[in-house]
């Protein structure tokens, strides 16, 4: 059973320790101050799910007090302490966002019965967030379809990406899936109950972006009529995404870089520092040491980022995956054509798939599994229902400006297990019929596919 903890705030010494004594006979965990301007530094640093409050005090008001909190800790449960000629402030309150109000002098049962009201309310919360986490983490990594070797060194990075808290850079072509590998680190770490913000560095125009970033104080610039929470203080205690990451400016590098050695930041038009606890993930198409180089992008904040490095590798350099590709988003896009009952796609029309060069990577596979969708006649996806670029297209996966300089003994196995696989594809996963395709012997195609690791299992599924 979940430990609640919660915080009391009042300004007499005597009321603070008669609700504490009452809240620790449900075993809740109590903390008292007296002081509102003292509490709203300590839920800076410490987590409630029950905060309980006076509506008169000192310097600052319940009603001040509660604006100042909510906007640092939005997910406790608030409940009003007032005095008998203050309730229709307290109903105000309510209004504004607080659960309830206990009014002053109180019983035990007075205090009880909203206190397990709310806390049931937290409990319900907390159990639904957890069942989505459990969703999420299951479904996550499965997401994510890849069975070549390439795929199974990215998982085993992930892995260890989401059991840790260190910055994580995921660079990799467009297309490949950076966002999706970086939701699933977040989905499967300790900061899953938390926030996933998203920044796209290269979409913000650069006048906004440290605004979105960072917030703003009121009156910092024309039209900042209020202070302004930025996504990085959204994500507090949970994961920034910080896509194309080699867009952001000399000047937000710096900040971020204090970001990630600090903790602490400035608003715009802001001096007071503010404290954030996020795990930073950052994504890149663009090679950043050569921006390194060319003075466009600061050294120092990318050994920050660099901590625990993904590099996603692009389609074109783990063809046996795109038969599984395939079938997922088939599956996945069949519902919007129910009608065509669509169970398949034909042994040319996955020939011409793999074939392709994929610029576009998994996006465009996906892209072109949809446009498929729509335009066959179903129930079996033919070559002719496939985008005529792709038909038309003359590289056949040869493309000088896509292919990365490797060793060519290297580069000479991974075309030998290309070819293996298409006539293993060819041939339904009969490996006699694969070997005369091959022209090579039986017993050498079994040995060449254990010594490439090509998995049996995954073109069975492609069929």
């Amino acid at each position: 059973m979940e430990k609640f903890k919660a915080l009391v705030v009042d300004d007499e010494p005597s009321v603070c320790e008669a609700v504490k004594a009452i809240l620790e006979t449900e075993g809740i965990e109590v903390v008292t101050i007296t002081s509102s301007v003292a509490a709203v530094e300590d839920v800076r640093k410490n987590a409630y799910d029950l905060i309980i409050s006076d509506l008169k005090m000192p310097r600052m008001d319940g009603l001040e007090f509660y604006d100042n909190v909510k906007e640092i800790s939005p997910d406790s449960v608030f409940i009003i302490i007032t005095a008998f000629g203050t309730i229709p402030s307290a109903v105000d309150a309510i209004k504004k966002g607080m659960y309830d109000y206990v009014p002053k002098p109180f019983t035990p049962d007075e205090v009880r019965i909203p206190v397990r009201r709310a806390l049931e309310k937290k409990r319900l919360e907390l159990e639904n967030r957890a069942l989505r986490t459990q969703i999420e983490a299951r479904y996550s990594f499965r997401s994510i379809i890849g069975n070549s070797p390439e795929m199974h060194e990215v998982f085993r990075v992930m892995r260890h990406a989401a059991s840790s808290e260190s910055s994580v850079l995921i660079t990799g072509e467009s297309g490949t899936g950076k966002e999706l590998v970086a939701r699933a680190i977040h989905g499967n770490s300790v900061r899953a109950r938390r926030k996933f913000v998203t920044v796209n560095c290269g979409a913000i125009p650069e006048g906004l972006i440290e605004s979105e970033l960072f917030g703003h104080a009121r009156g910092s610039f024309t039209g900042a009529v209020a202070d302004k929470r930025g996504l990085l203080e959204e994500a507090d205690k949970g994961s920034l995404f910080l896509d194309e990451i080699g867009e952001l400016s000399p000047s937000l590098q710096v900040k971020l870089l204090r970001v990630l050695q600090d903790g602490d930041f400035l608003r715009v038009g802001d001096a007071q520092p503010r404290r954030v606890s996020v795990r930073v993930i950052a994504a890149t198409n663009k090679d950043l040491k050569k921006a390194i180089a060319d003075k466009s992008f600061r050294e120092d904040l990318f050994y920050r980022l660099n901590v625990i490095p993904i590099e996603l590798p692009p389609l074109r350099r783990r063809k046996e995956d795109v038969p599984l590709l395939i079938n997922h988003f088939i599956e996945k896009h069949r519902t919007k054509a129910a009608e065509k009952n669509i169970s398949g796609i034909s042994k040319d029309a996955m020939q011409a798939l793999i074939n392709y060069h994929f610029p576009g990577n998994v996006r465009e596979l996906e892209n072109s599994i949809e446009y498929a969708v729509a335009f066959t006649s179903g129930p079996v996806i033919q070559r002719d229902d496939l985008p005529k670029y792709i038909l038309e297209d003359k590289k056949l996966g040869l493309d000088a400006q896509k292919i990365p300089i490797m060793p060519l003994k290297d580069a000479k196995t991974q075309f030998e297990r290309g070819i293996i696989i298409a006539a293993l594809i060819e041939s339904g996963g009969n490996i006699s019929e694969a070997s005369r395709l091959l022209n090579i012997h039986r017993q050498n195609l079994q040995q060449k596919i254990r010594l490439l690791g090509i998995d049996l299992s995954s073109i069975s599924a492609a069929q």
